[in-house]
């Protein structure tokens, strides 16, 4: 008779888990940011909401990447190499991360140019603190002492999503504190810069990792 279906259907990874949990913590985080920053007209509480809304969907692809490999081998389908398009979704985000790394510079260098604006230090400081907690515990969530290998690059994507996140925060508390006390609203121009710098280079490495992976011919078992 012969029952097969409990051992071929695939129970969720770590990796789906784990990354489900951080999708659904930052977009909760996203829409009570959201939520909040139109009921108290606080434009940094919006825009931060609405920037943790970018990473929300790059990490959304991480996790649908495994969703979709869980499928496929639900369904037993044998022509689809699962490894690649794990890689290919991290591909993917680390195409997003380097955008995101640009989009800041871009932000950055406007800002340098502009006639120095009225700062509310107070809800800024607070909105970067929590968007930093956040991203805090997902990094903890999404880290891999283990290291998988082949799963390990789609959490690996997400994990530094996360990170750059809360780097930024991190610069941008830095920032704040230096203008507030010594009025040097400069420096949170080039630290925006710097964690751009070091954010880029993550994506080039997650890009260059996975990239090879995607362009390499499949194991002949």
């Amino acid at each position: 008779m012969g029952h097969k279906h409990e051992s071929t259907t695939p129970e969720k990874s770590q990796g789906e888990k784990r990354t489900a949990f951080v999708v659904i913590f930052s977009a909760t985080t996203m829409v009570l940011e959201i939520i909040f920053g139109l009921f108290s007209n606080s434009m940094a509480l919006l825009a931060d909401g609405i920037h943790m809304g970018s990473h929300v969907l790059a990490i959304g692809l991480s996790w649908g990447a495994y969703a979709l490999v869980r499928r496929l081998q639900k369904k037993q389908v044998n022509n689809v190499d699962n490894d690649k398009v794990l890689s290919l979704s991290a591909y993917t985000s680390g195409i997003l991360l380097l955008m995101f790394a640009v989009f800041i510079i871009i932000e950055a260098t406007e800002r340098f140019f502009t006639p120095a604006i009225e700062i509310k230090y107070t809800e800024a400081m607070i909105v970067a603190a929590i968007g930093m907690v956040v991203n805090i515990i997902c990094a903890f969530v999404l880290h891999d002492n283990k290291g998988h290998q082949h799963e390990d690059y789609n959490r690996h994507s997400a994990y530094l999503h996360v990170v750059a996140d809360a780097l930024t925060s991190l610069g941008a508390i830095f920032g704040l504190i230096c203008a507030m006390i010594w009025d040097i609203t400069w420096i949170d121009t080039l630290v925006a810069v710097v964690c751009s710098a070091v954010i880029i280079r993550w994506a080039k490495n997650l890009l260059f990792d996975t990239g090879k992976i995607l362009t390499s011919k499949a194991d002949r078992k």
